[in-house]
């Protein structure tokens, strides 16, 4: 699968525990596009309910940190007006821990997986918040000093 047909899959959700059900059955969190394996992440609004990623009780965003620079970003739209977000793919290679959880979450819907040796199951809630304590640090590779020194010149 390409990445604009993953992507292009999640316009068809016409409420957010439905863009939770298309994700997983596409293989998320962890899918393969084009070869290579992807962590997605998504974040955004539907008609004014937020809906975020968690990576071991963490938003995404801050859990990723600097790899956040160095993911692909999509932007897509659902069905309804008002509706959409992001959807951020991670290169698992780049992913240097062997198990997190990831949590798709908003204030109605709720998703949640453990994530070990790069197979993925589907866990419940209660499974998830014991399970938090448990983790490693979730770490991500981070740019390297001399890819920070250019995007800084770069950036200015």
């Amino acid at each position: 699968m390409k990445i604009e047909g993953f992507v292009a899959s999640l316009r068809n959700a016409e409420t957010i525990a439905e863009l939770f059900d298309i994700l997983q059955k596409k293989s998320a969190p962890v899918i393969e596009l084009d070869g290579e394996k992807f962590l997605v992440v998504v974040e955004g609004d539907f008609e004014g309910s937020k809906f975020f990623t968690e990576i071991n009780g963490e938003k995404a965003n801050s859990a990723l940190g600097d790899a956040m620079l160095n993911s692909s970003s999509f932007p897509f739209k659902c069905k309804k007006p008002y509706t959409g977000g992001n959807a951020i793919f991670v290169k698992l290679e780049d992913i240097e821990s062997e198990e997190f959880l990831i949590a798709y979450k908003s204030e109605k819907a709720k998703k949640y997986f453990h994530v070990k040796d790069n197979s993925v199951r589907e866990i419940t809630e209660e499974e998830y918040r014991s399970l938090i304590q448990e983790m490693p640090e979730f770490k991500v590779k981070a740019f390297s000093e001399e890819q920070m020194d250019m995007m800084g010149a770069f950036f200015g």
